[in-house]
């Protein structure tokens, strides 16, 4: 996906600080496929065979990667024991670089398309994780209604300066997309603490099932069904599966009222359609592509939704 430095490329102090973390030598770091940050994403084994998985990143990389792992820091640490998620070793912050050493997950991403089993085991794990984190036990994230208020504007900016490129069908329904992303805004209250970026890159899974849920930087306070809900726009985008009936067998989604679940894809497909275009961010040359797949496999669906 991204583009990313390794652990040899860390400087000499950033090593050791996280070596000092884990009380003993680094011997291997391996690093790991998947995710946009540009930074180092290495599963590390020490001199004493102690495991640990490390991420660090500096300005020179991507600013924003920077916000994003001290985000990730604050709320994994403040994740409760019983969350099916890595475990906050330590964290290294010396104002340029930040990195985080974690608990090493033996799993692996999700195979692609999906398969029936592992997304059954995703699926049974959201539900789980729904009543772990309900109420919301992280008491400094912030609701998800105000973090996607800017994101979910995305056909308000479109509409102001369309793409060229622009889908025939957004291009012709852009005031019925404004107005259901509003409406998925407003339904976006809730006590459960919500991943937000639920994808088969963010999921690991073990040889036994069990799945551990990672990269918690964008974590809030919203509805129980959103996390599974998000997941679905990746079931979409790779295929093999109907993700309308999953939407119905789940009993985190099966109730939602269908308005919601529109507004909340049409807000999504916005926010990719309008990221889409733009330049790539430093350090990420990848991820408008991904963003566009994204678009390309919601609108289709949204379309069906508001039909």
């Amino acid at each position: 996906m991204g583009t990313r430095i390794g652990w040899t490329n860390l400087p000499g102090d950033v090593r050791a600080a996280v070596e000092d973390v884990l009380g003993d030598r680094v011997v291997e770091a391996v690093s790991q496929p998947g995710g946009f940050s540009p930074g180092t994403a290495d599963r590390v084994r020490t001199a004493g065979g102690q495991r640990a998985f490390v991420k660090a990143v500096s300005p020179a990389q991507n600013a924003d990667s920077v916000r994003l792992h001290r985000a990730e820091a604050r709320n994994t640490a403040a994740l409760p024991a019983y969350a099916p998620a890595a475990r906050l070793l330590g964290v290294h912050d010396d104002g340029e670089w930040v990195a985080l050493v974690l608990s090493d997950v033996d799993g692996r991403h999700p195979v692609l398309p999906w398969r029936p089993d592992e997304l059954a085991a995703v699926l049974t794990a959201l539900e789980a994780l729904a009543v772990a984190v309900t109420p919301n036990p992280v008491p400094h994230a912030p609701t998800v209604a105000a973090q996607l208020t800017d994101d979910f504007a995305g056909w308000h900016r479109i509409a102001a300066d369309p793409p060229p490129d622009l889908d025939p069908w957004a291009r012709a329904h852009l005031t019925e997309l404004r107005e259901a992303a509003g409406h998925g805004l407003a339904a976006l209250d809730g006590d459960t603490l919500c991943h937000l970026d639920l994808r088969a890159d963010n999921l690991l899974v073990d040889d036994a099932g069990r799945v551990t849920v990672v990269d918690w930087p964008h974590a809030g306070c919203g509805p129980a069904w959103l996390d599974t809900a998000i997941l679905l726009v990746n079931v979409a985008l790779h295929g093999g599966h109907d993700p309308e009936a999953v939407l119905r067998r789940s009993p985190l989604t099966a109730d939602v009222d269908p308005a919601a679940l529109t507004g909340v894809y049409a807000g999504m497909a916005g926010f990719f359609t309008d990221g889409a275009r733009r330049p790539p961010p430093p350090g990420i040359p990848t991820v408008r592509a991904f963003q566009r797949a994204q678009a390309e496999a919601l609108l289709p669906w949204v379309a069906r939704r508001l039909a």
